[in-house]
Protein backbone atom coordinates (compact mmCIF):
# COMPACT_ATOMS: atom_id res chain seq x y z
CA UNK A 1 0.00 0.00 0.00
CA UNK A 2 1.16 3.79 -0.46
CA UNK A 3 0.40 6.31 1.76
CA UNK A 4 0.18 9.77 1.13
CA UNK A 5 1.06 11.71 4.35
CA UNK A 6 0.77 15.08 4.57
CA UNK A 7 2.73 16.46 8.00
CA UNK A 8 4.69 13.73 8.14
CA UNK A 9 8.09 15.68 9.89
CA UNK A 10 5.62 17.04 12.61
CA UNK A 11 4.88 15.42 15.88
CA UNK A 12 2.09 13.13 15.33
CA UNK A 13 2.43 12.51 11.73
CA UNK A 14 6.21 11.22 11.78
CA UNK A 15 5.71 9.17 14.75
CA UNK A 16 2.67 7.91 12.64
CA UNK A 17 5.87 7.75 9.58
CA UNK A 18 8.08 5.69 11.79
CA UNK A 19 5.53 3.55 13.13
CA UNK A 20 4.73 2.55 9.53
CA UNK A 21 8.29 1.74 8.20
CA UNK A 22 9.31 -0.11 11.79
CA UNK A 23 6.40 -2.61 10.79
CA UNK A 24 7.57 -2.16 7.17
CA UNK A 25 3.86 -1.50 6.32
CA UNK A 26 3.92 -0.14 2.09
CA UNK A 27 5.16 2.95 0.36
CA UNK A 28 5.08 6.22 2.55
CA UNK A 29 5.25 9.62 0.79
CA UNK A 30 5.37 12.06 3.44
CA UNK A 31 4.54 15.92 2.02
CA UNK A 32 5.71 18.59 5.09
CA UNK A 33 6.43 22.28 4.20
CA UNK A 34 8.88 22.33 7.09
CA UNK A 35 7.78 25.01 9.58
CA UNK A 36 9.45 25.66 13.08
CA UNK A 37 7.21 22.45 13.78
CA UNK A 38 8.35 20.14 11.39
CA UNK A 39 11.75 18.56 11.69
CA UNK A 40 13.65 16.10 9.57
CA UNK A 41 15.81 15.27 12.24
CA UNK A 42 13.02 13.02 13.45
CA UNK A 43 13.07 10.99 10.23
CA UNK A 44 17.10 10.52 10.51
CA UNK A 45 15.93 6.73 10.88
CA UNK A 46 14.62 6.42 7.54
CA UNK A 47 17.21 8.95 5.39
CA UNK A 48 18.13 5.92 3.13
CA UNK A 49 14.79 4.11 3.84
CA UNK A 50 14.00 3.32 -0.34
CA UNK A 51 10.28 3.31 1.19
CA UNK A 52 10.00 6.69 2.47
CA UNK A 53 9.98 9.44 0.13
CA UNK A 54 9.93 13.00 1.91
CA UNK A 55 8.65 15.83 -0.59
CA UNK A 56 9.33 19.23 0.89
CA UNK A 57 6.16 21.36 0.03
CA UNK A 58 2.60 22.92 1.11
CA UNK A 59 -0.93 20.84 0.88
CA UNK A 60 -2.06 24.47 -0.39
CA UNK A 61 0.30 23.99 -3.42
CA UNK A 62 -2.38 22.11 -5.23
CA UNK A 63 -0.37 21.14 -8.71
CA UNK A 64 2.40 19.88 -6.64
CA UNK A 65 0.05 17.88 -4.81
CA UNK A 66 -1.87 16.86 -7.99
CA UNK A 67 1.97 15.41 -9.52
CA UNK A 68 2.75 13.67 -6.29
CA UNK A 69 -0.99 11.96 -6.53
CA UNK A 70 -0.59 11.39 -10.43
CA UNK A 71 3.22 9.71 -10.19
CA UNK A 72 2.89 7.78 -7.28
CA UNK A 73 -0.77 6.54 -7.47
CA UNK A 74 -1.36 6.47 -3.54
CA UNK A 75 -4.20 4.12 -1.70
CA UNK A 76 -4.74 6.48 0.73
CA UNK A 77 -4.03 10.11 2.10
CA UNK A 78 -3.81 10.81 5.87
CA UNK A 79 -3.88 15.00 7.00
CA UNK A 80 -1.78 15.53 9.87
CA UNK A 81 -1.08 18.95 8.25
CA UNK A 82 -1.96 21.58 10.49
CA UNK A 83 -1.16 24.97 12.74
CA UNK A 84 -2.13 23.43 16.22
CA UNK A 85 -0.81 26.06 18.99
CA UNK A 86 -3.73 27.68 20.58
CA UNK A 87 -1.06 30.56 21.19
CA UNK A 88 0.22 31.07 18.50
CA UNK A 89 -3.79 31.06 16.69
CA UNK A 90 -3.90 34.18 19.10
CA UNK A 91 -1.11 36.00 18.24
CA UNK A 92 -0.97 35.31 14.38
CA UNK A 93 -4.88 33.43 12.71
CA UNK A 94 -3.76 33.97 9.27
CA UNK A 95 -1.31 31.25 9.14
CA UNK A 96 -3.74 28.73 10.46
CA UNK A 97 -6.93 30.30 8.37
CA UNK A 98 -4.69 29.66 5.28
CA UNK A 99 -3.22 25.71 5.85
CA UNK A 100 -5.95 24.36 8.21
CA UNK A 101 -8.70 25.70 6.07
CA UNK A 102 -7.01 26.91 2.51
CA UNK A 103 -4.99 24.49 2.64
CA UNK A 104 -7.42 21.22 3.76
CA UNK A 105 -9.61 23.02 0.64
CA UNK A 106 -6.74 22.46 -2.06
CA UNK A 107 -5.45 18.97 -0.93
CA UNK A 108 -9.26 17.49 -0.79
CA UNK A 109 -10.04 19.28 -4.45
CA UNK A 110 -6.24 17.41 -5.74
CA UNK A 111 -7.32 14.35 -4.02
CA UNK A 112 -11.02 14.23 -6.11
CA UNK A 113 -9.51 14.77 -9.51
CA UNK A 114 -6.92 12.06 -8.38
CA UNK A 115 -9.70 9.82 -7.05
CA UNK A 116 -12.14 10.13 -10.16
CA UNK A 117 -9.82 8.61 -12.06
CA UNK A 118 -9.23 5.65 -10.21
CA UNK A 119 -11.44 2.30 -11.35
CA UNK A 120 -14.29 1.66 -9.39
CA UNK A 121 -12.81 -0.95 -7.52
CA UNK A 122 -10.03 1.56 -6.48
CA UNK A 123 -12.33 4.33 -5.64
CA UNK A 124 -14.29 2.01 -3.54
CA UNK A 125 -11.09 0.89 -1.64
CA UNK A 126 -9.10 4.55 -1.44
CA UNK A 127 -9.58 6.24 2.17
CA UNK A 128 -9.07 10.39 2.92
CA UNK A 129 -8.80 10.43 6.59
CA UNK A 130 -8.57 13.83 7.73
CA UNK A 131 -6.85 13.92 11.51
CA UNK A 132 -8.00 16.87 13.78
CA UNK A 133 -9.01 17.54 17.49
CA UNK A 134 -11.72 17.67 20.52
CA UNK A 135 -11.12 21.35 20.84
CA UNK A 136 -13.34 21.46 17.88
CA UNK A 137 -15.97 20.73 20.62
CA UNK A 138 -15.65 23.99 22.72
CA UNK A 139 -15.52 22.89 26.80
CA UNK A 140 -16.90 21.09 29.12
CA UNK A 141 -18.50 21.82 32.81
CA UNK A 142 -17.16 19.45 35.55
CA UNK A 143 -20.23 17.57 35.47
CA UNK A 144 -20.74 17.55 31.75
CA UNK A 145 -20.98 14.17 29.99
CA UNK A 146 -17.77 13.60 27.57
CA UNK A 147 -17.23 15.03 23.78
CA UNK A 148 -19.16 12.23 21.68
CA UNK A 149 -18.95 11.69 17.66
CA UNK A 150 -22.43 13.77 17.87
CA UNK A 151 -21.62 16.56 20.16
CA UNK A 152 -22.22 20.26 18.21
CA UNK A 153 -19.11 21.92 17.31
CA UNK A 154 -18.70 25.25 19.20
CA UNK A 155 -14.68 26.51 18.99
CA UNK A 156 -13.39 29.06 21.48
CA UNK A 157 -10.17 29.84 19.37
CA UNK A 158 -9.14 30.90 16.03
CA UNK A 159 -6.87 27.00 15.70
CA UNK A 160 -10.07 25.23 17.09
CA UNK A 161 -12.36 27.17 14.62
CA UNK A 162 -9.64 26.94 11.87
CA UNK A 163 -9.75 23.15 12.61
CA UNK A 164 -13.40 22.81 12.88
CA UNK A 165 -14.08 24.54 9.50
CA UNK A 166 -11.53 21.64 7.70
CA UNK A 167 -13.43 19.15 9.24
CA UNK A 168 -17.19 20.61 7.93
CA UNK A 169 -15.12 21.00 4.39
CA UNK A 170 -13.66 17.00 4.51
CA UNK A 171 -17.70 15.41 5.65
CA UNK A 172 -18.82 17.49 3.10
CA UNK A 173 -16.53 16.17 0.28
CA UNK A 174 -18.16 12.65 1.17
CA UNK A 175 -21.63 13.78 0.93
CA UNK A 176 -21.47 15.86 -1.82
CA UNK A 177 -18.88 14.17 -3.98
CA UNK A 178 -18.96 10.57 -2.59
CA UNK A 179 -15.14 11.07 -1.96
CA UNK A 180 -14.38 8.64 1.06
CA UNK A 181 -13.16 10.37 3.68
CA UNK A 182 -12.70 9.46 7.51
CA UNK A 183 -12.17 12.37 10.49
CA UNK A 184 -10.94 11.94 13.74
CA UNK A 185 -10.84 13.58 16.65
CA UNK A 186 -8.44 13.20 19.47
CA UNK A 187 -8.04 14.46 22.93
CA UNK A 188 -4.13 15.92 23.45
CA UNK A 189 -1.27 14.06 22.39
CA UNK A 190 2.11 13.55 23.80
CA UNK A 191 5.14 11.96 23.68
CA UNK A 192 8.36 11.52 22.00
CA UNK A 193 9.27 14.15 19.04
CA UNK A 194 6.71 16.70 20.30
CA UNK A 195 7.68 21.08 20.22
CA UNK A 196 8.39 22.12 22.94
CA UNK A 197 5.63 24.93 23.11
CA UNK A 198 2.98 21.83 24.33
CA UNK A 199 2.84 21.43 27.69
CA UNK A 200 4.52 18.20 28.80
CA UNK A 201 7.92 19.21 27.10
CA UNK A 202 8.24 22.53 28.21
CA UNK A 203 7.39 21.47 31.58
CA UNK A 204 10.23 18.97 31.19
CA UNK A 205 12.81 21.09 29.65
CA UNK A 206 11.57 23.81 31.83
CA UNK A 207 12.46 21.77 35.00
CA UNK A 208 15.60 20.27 34.35
CA UNK A 209 17.37 23.77 33.07
CA UNK A 210 15.77 25.17 36.72
CA UNK A 211 13.42 27.40 34.56
CA UNK A 212 9.58 28.12 36.10
CA UNK A 213 7.15 26.20 35.57
CA UNK A 214 4.52 27.91 34.34
CA UNK A 215 0.81 27.30 34.62
CA UNK A 216 -2.24 29.10 33.02
CA UNK A 217 -5.18 30.78 35.52
CA UNK A 218 -5.20 28.69 38.50
CA UNK A 219 -4.50 25.17 37.07
CA UNK A 220 -7.47 23.89 37.45
CA UNK A 221 -8.44 23.32 33.26
CA UNK A 222 -8.41 19.80 32.78
CA UNK A 223 -7.32 17.75 29.65
CA UNK A 224 -7.77 14.48 28.52
CA UNK A 225 -4.05 12.84 27.73
CA UNK A 226 -3.37 10.16 24.60
CA UNK A 227 -0.17 8.65 23.98
CA UNK A 228 0.87 9.36 20.43
CA UNK A 229 1.58 5.74 19.81
CA UNK A 230 -1.94 4.49 21.18
CA UNK A 231 -2.64 7.78 18.89
CA UNK A 232 -1.27 6.04 15.76
CA UNK A 233 -2.88 2.69 15.90
CA UNK A 234 -6.44 3.83 16.40
CA UNK A 235 -5.27 5.82 13.11
CA UNK A 236 -4.56 2.82 11.34
CA UNK A 237 -7.89 1.01 12.50
CA UNK A 238 -10.06 4.15 11.18
CA UNK A 239 -8.09 3.69 7.67
CA UNK A 240 -7.95 -0.14 7.56
CA UNK A 241 -11.70 -0.77 8.87
CA UNK A 242 -13.17 2.48 9.77
CA UNK A 243 -16.69 3.18 7.78
CA UNK A 244 -16.48 5.57 4.73
CA UNK A 245 -18.22 8.99 5.74
CA UNK A 246 -18.06 8.20 9.85
CA UNK A 247 -15.98 10.49 11.84
CA UNK A 248 -14.35 8.48 14.91
CA UNK A 249 -13.05 10.37 18.61
CA UNK A 250 -9.92 8.87 20.11
CA UNK A 251 -9.21 9.24 23.50
CA UNK A 252 -6.63 8.26 26.31
CA UNK A 253 -9.73 8.03 28.96
CA UNK A 254 -6.90 10.18 31.22
CA UNK A 255 -8.38 13.05 32.13
CA UNK A 256 -6.07 15.23 34.63
CA UNK A 257 -5.80 18.63 35.78
CA UNK A 258 -2.99 20.70 34.61
CA UNK A 259 -1.87 21.57 37.87
CA UNK A 260 -2.11 17.81 38.70
CA UNK A 261 0.33 17.04 35.57
CA UNK A 262 2.86 19.22 36.26
CA UNK A 263 3.07 18.37 39.26
CA UNK A 264 2.93 14.53 38.23
CA UNK A 265 6.17 15.16 36.11
CA UNK A 266 8.01 17.35 38.68
CA UNK A 267 7.31 13.97 40.62
CA UNK A 268 8.64 11.86 38.20
CA UNK A 269 11.82 14.31 37.36
CA UNK A 270 12.66 14.06 41.19
CA UNK A 271 12.88 10.08 41.24
CA UNK A 272 15.00 10.13 37.84
CA UNK A 273 16.94 13.07 38.98
CA UNK A 274 17.07 12.66 42.66
CA UNK A 275 20.48 15.09 43.05
CA UNK A 276 19.62 17.46 40.77
CA UNK A 277 20.34 21.20 42.14
CA UNK A 278 16.98 21.82 41.14
CA UNK A 279 14.65 19.14 43.37
CA UNK A 280 12.08 18.99 44.37
CA UNK A 281 10.89 20.34 40.70
CA UNK A 282 7.52 21.05 42.02
CA UNK A 283 9.25 24.33 44.00
CA UNK A 284 9.66 25.90 40.42
CA UNK A 285 6.00 26.10 39.51
CA UNK A 286 4.60 29.68 38.86
CA UNK A 287 0.75 30.56 38.02
CA UNK A 288 0.65 33.00 35.00
CA UNK A 289 -2.33 35.16 33.61
CA UNK A 290 -4.79 33.16 32.01
CA UNK A 291 -5.21 32.83 28.52
CA UNK A 292 -8.05 34.48 26.20
CA UNK A 293 -11.15 31.97 26.11
CA UNK A 294 -9.14 29.32 27.85
CA UNK A 295 -11.71 26.16 27.72
CA UNK A 296 -11.71 24.39 31.00
CA UNK A 297 -12.38 21.20 30.30
CA UNK A 298 -12.40 18.11 27.57
CA UNK A 299 -13.16 14.80 27.49
CA UNK A 300 -13.31 12.28 24.77
CA UNK A 301 -16.15 9.55 24.94
CA UNK A 302 -13.89 7.17 22.18
CA UNK A 303 -17.12 3.77 23.15
CA UNK A 304 -17.55 4.16 19.22
CA UNK A 305 -13.84 3.13 18.30
CA UNK A 306 -13.71 0.72 21.40
CA UNK A 307 -17.21 -0.96 20.30
CA UNK A 308 -16.93 -0.99 15.95
CA UNK A 309 -13.10 -1.28 15.80
CA UNK A 310 -11.81 -3.29 18.82
CA UNK A 311 -9.68 -0.29 19.75
CA UNK A 312 -8.93 1.12 23.46
CA UNK A 313 -5.68 3.27 25.03
CA UNK A 314 -2.64 0.69 26.38
CA UNK A 315 -0.80 3.66 27.40
CA UNK A 316 -1.46 4.71 31.07
CA UNK A 317 -1.19 7.95 32.00
CA UNK A 318 1.85 7.28 34.59
CA UNK A 319 3.23 4.85 32.38
CA UNK A 320 3.18 6.98 29.16
CA UNK A 321 4.77 10.37 31.41
CA UNK A 322 7.34 8.21 32.83
CA UNK A 323 8.12 6.89 29.03
CA UNK A 324 7.95 10.57 28.14
CA UNK A 325 9.93 12.40 30.27
CA UNK A 326 12.80 9.67 29.58
CA UNK A 327 13.14 9.97 26.00
CA UNK A 328 13.52 13.93 26.77
CA UNK A 329 16.06 13.32 29.28
CA UNK A 330 17.96 10.81 26.88
CA UNK A 331 17.63 13.21 23.48
CA UNK A 332 18.75 16.31 24.83
CA UNK A 333 20.47 17.06 21.08
CA UNK A 334 17.40 16.66 19.15
CA UNK A 335 15.17 19.46 22.13
CA UNK A 336 18.63 22.09 21.18
CA UNK A 337 18.01 21.65 17.31
CA UNK A 338 14.30 22.24 17.66
CA UNK A 339 13.91 24.89 20.60
CA UNK A 340 16.70 27.07 18.35
CA UNK A 341 13.27 29.12 16.81
CA UNK A 342 12.99 32.24 18.15
CA UNK A 343 9.22 32.28 18.74
CA UNK A 344 10.02 29.65 21.37
CA UNK A 345 12.59 31.01 22.74
CA UNK A 346 10.47 33.90 22.96
CA UNK A 347 7.71 32.47 24.38
CA UNK A 348 9.94 30.53 26.98
CA UNK A 349 8.28 30.44 29.98
CA UNK A 350 4.44 30.13 28.70
CA UNK A 351 2.12 26.97 29.41
CA UNK A 352 0.79 25.81 26.44
CA UNK A 353 -1.57 22.68 25.67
Amino acid sequence: MTILVTGGAGFIGANYVLRKRLKDQGIILNLDKLTYAGNLATLASLQSDPKHVFIQGDIGHRQLVTDLLEQYRPQAILNFAAETHVDRSIDGPDAFIQTNILGTFHLLEATRSYWRTLNPPEQEQFRFLHVSTDEVFGTLELDDPPFAETTAYAPNSPYSASKASSDHLARSYFHTYNLPTLITNCSNNYGPYQFPEKLIPLIILNAIAGKSLPVYGDGQNIRDWLFVEDHCRAIDLVLTQGQAGETYNIGGGAEQTNIGLVQHICTILDELRPHSEFAPHANLITFVQDRPGHDRRYAIDFRKIKHQLGWTPQMTIESGLRKTVQWYLAHPDWCQRVTADQYYLQRLGLKAD
